[in-house]
């Protein structure tokens, strides 16, 4: 579906964006997959290449400029051409890192403490952590859309442009306050570019997944009791895996989709329809 394309993915070395890079790769699209963590990402390029797939690794600090532009960049030198953009980069508070189990369960214990004292959670929120979720999901979002939209434009192409933000975007239950305030952002800003890009032929889209099996959620499923009621109020039964978020970006990513932008689809096993 992505013969002769390229796509670069942000957060492509873990869960959603690793499944994306993945399955872009294995429909013919070469692939820029960016991470903070590049040694990790260096393994999904990697993987991709043993499978006879083109891809090249680069680190990303989402926040930054420069490093959002030097990420186009380098699939512009590298495969001379940018036709799709994943924006899978994402963290749940400030202090996240993934796969650090150990600090999830902390933190974790932290909000049990204070759920019983009203105000209290919303009270504990620093600054530096709020700006910190900010700066990665919505300031990261936007600017390597822009570095991707860039180079679109310049090569006339009619890209496709695909975020990740989830259903705390519509649900404030599904997530600490700056995580849902900032995949609310990252919602709002998939339907401007939307309008605003529809005349250079460019879509933007979004997929708010709801509980996928990721480094973000491993700590629900430490706890069998937390998970047992998750799974009670998810009608199919199971929890969603990045493949299943990686088959909507896809969709997205290719013509099939091709009269849809500034959409936005809920992989959620009916948990969330909204």
């Amino acid at each position: 579906m992505l013969e002769g394309q390229v796509a670069v993915v942000t957060g492509g070395a873990n869960g959603i964006g690793r499944a994306s890079a993945l399955r872009f790769a294995a429909e013919g699209a070469a692939v820029v997959v960016a991470d903070l963590q590049q040694s990790a990402a260096e393994s999904v390029v990697d993987e991709i290449v043993a499978a006879g797939g083109r891809a090249v690794a680069c680190s990303l600090e989402a926040g930054s400029r420069e490093q959002n532009e030097e990420m186009a960049d380098l699939a512009m030198s590298s495969f001379g051409r940018l036709d799709v953009l994943l924006t899978a980069a994402g963290i749940s508070h400030g202090h996240y890192s993934s796969g650090d189990l150990e600090a999830e369960v902390k933190r974790a214990t932290r909000r049990m403490e204070v759920a019983e004292q009203p105000g209290q959670a919303f009270l504990d929120i620093e600054l530096d952590d709020w700006q910190r979720v900010i700066d990665v999901n919505v300031t990261g979002t936007f600017l390597a859309m822009q570095a991707a939209v860039r180079r679109m434009v310049e090569t006339d192409t009619r890209g496709r442009i695909i975020t990740i933000a989830s259903i705390a975007a519509k649900n404030p239950d599904a997530g600490p306050t700056a995580y849902t305030v900032s995949k609310a952002g990252v919602w709002m800003l998939t339907k401007k570019a939307a309008r605003e890009l529809a005349s250079a032929g460019i879509r933007v889209n979004a997929i708010g997944p709801g509980y996928i099996r990721t480094n973000m959620t491993a700590l629900i499923h430490q706890i069998p009791e937390v998970e047992d009621r998750l799974m009670g109020q998810v009608p199919m039964g199971r929890v969603g895996e990045p493949s299943d978020i990686a088959a909507a970006a896809l969709w997205l990513a290719s013509d099939e989709s091709a009269y849809m932008t500034g959409e936005i689809l809920h992989p959620a096993g009916g948990y969330f329809t909204g």
